[in-house]
């Protein structure tokens, strides 16, 4: 096995996901879209699965992620895809009882005309403002007529996300609630079951109890991460994901010599390099180049040279570190921590990004 590897704390992610029961009281639908957002999809849900409370749903984004976790025996629990259905997928969504999305009045024509089986089970997402897929309030009254006689579908939930819910100020994404608010109750007005209604993803679980409604949508934070620094830090969150390698080579270095592409590490005095077994292609990104850090031994050394497709440097000057010594690139030692909002500030993006993009090279151990 590679020296470089991701170590995956499974009582961690079950630890994220209880501090989000504990906080909503509602049922949740665990995201583990994008492989679990780099963490292992199939692994993940078989922790979920081992809780007295596990979710009462599980949502991915591809129908090919929920066709995955059926056939890795995940066979009962109801499973969402968030994907605009195809309409050749209709057999797919019904042979492995998955749930769809509709997000369109001509979706529901398409299925009405169908002849089924038996009933497709659906969620409805509605466009309140997110301005990306969805059903919008000017088109509810077409949708709420064409319900009364689609019988072969199970409305098994209705649902939106907000685009404003990780931001400080909440005036947008209190909008979108209150256009919510408007559409379960013309449902009720019209005497429609529509299962369970959820908006709340993770900077609304935090922060807005008012998007609770009947079940939440936790990503990022089941993963130890808060959606952005301008949510609020209401619970304890535990970071899931570690990263780390091995020191691989060390070699002297005199003043005035330079490292790796480019020449963008230029020694300032005689010192030591050593090399870890990491790069671009296994998600170090190339503009981390002399920017990161990693822990040796209980320090926090710097990265230098550029970045390359599959090795990083470290100056690790006249210290007594030696081949095969742990280096921890994302985690922490005990007194000293990195972790992937660490690199998204470097990075200016967000740490979805970072852990998302920890390649299929890098493997991951379960503990």
């Amino acid at each position: 096995m590679r020296p470089t590897y991701a170590e995956i704390n499974l009582k961690n992610l079950q630890f994220n996901y209880q501090q989000v029961r504990n906080k909503t009281k509602t049922k949740v639908i665990a995201v583990v879209k994008a492989d679990a957002y780099g963490h292992g999809m199939i692994e993940c849900v078989k922790a979920f699965k081992q809780l007295k409370n596990p979710p009462e749903y599980y949502a991915v984004a591809l129908i090919e992620e929920a066709v995955e976790l059926r056939k890795a025996k995940i066979t009962n629990e109801p499973i969402l895809c968030f994907a605009p259905f195809d309409k050749d997928e209709v057999d797919t969504y019904l042979k492995h009882n998955i749930s769809a999305t509709i997000n369109c009045v001509d979706q529901l024509d398409f299925i009405k005309k169908k002849e089924l089986k038996k009933k497709l089970k659906v969620h409805i997402k509605f466009d309140t403002g997110m301005g990306r897929v969805g059903i919008k309030l000017n088109e509810l009254e077409t949708l709420l007529q064409k319900l009364n006689n689609a019988n072969n579908i199970l409305i098994e939930g209705i649902y939106t996300h907000l685009a404003t819910s990780d931001e400080k100020d909440k005036t947008f994404a209190n909008y979108q609630i209150d256009n919510f608010k408007s559409i379960i109750a013309k449902f009720k007005e019209k005497n429609i079951k529509y299962g369970i209604a959820h908006s709340a993803n993770s900077g609304a679980i935090l922060d807005m109890p008012e998007a609770y409604f009947d079940a939440v949508r936790p990503g990022i934070i089941l993963y130890g991460y808060y959606p952005s620094q301008e949510t609020t830090e209401s619970f304890k969150l535990k970071p899931v994901m570690s990263l780390l390698s091995k020191v691989t080579s060390i070699k002297p270095i005199l003043k005035e010599e330079s490292v790796s592409y480019g020449r963008k590490f230029i020694a300032e005095e005689d010192t030591f390099i050593c090399s870890v077994p990491i790069g671009y292609a296994d998600g170090f990104n190339r503009n981390l180049t002399n920017k990161a850090t990693a822990i040796i031994k209980g320090k926090v050394y710097n990265q230098v040279g550029r970045v390359t497709m599959d090795r990083i440097l470290f100056e690790i000057k006249n210290d007594k570190i030696k081949l095969n010594d742990k280096v921890i690139l994302l985690g922490n030692d005990g007194k000293n921590k990195i972790d992937a909002d660490d690199w998204s500030k470097i990075l200016n993006t967000i740490p979805y990004e970072i852990t998302c993009n920890i390649s299929k090279r890098i493997p991951r151990i379960y503990k």
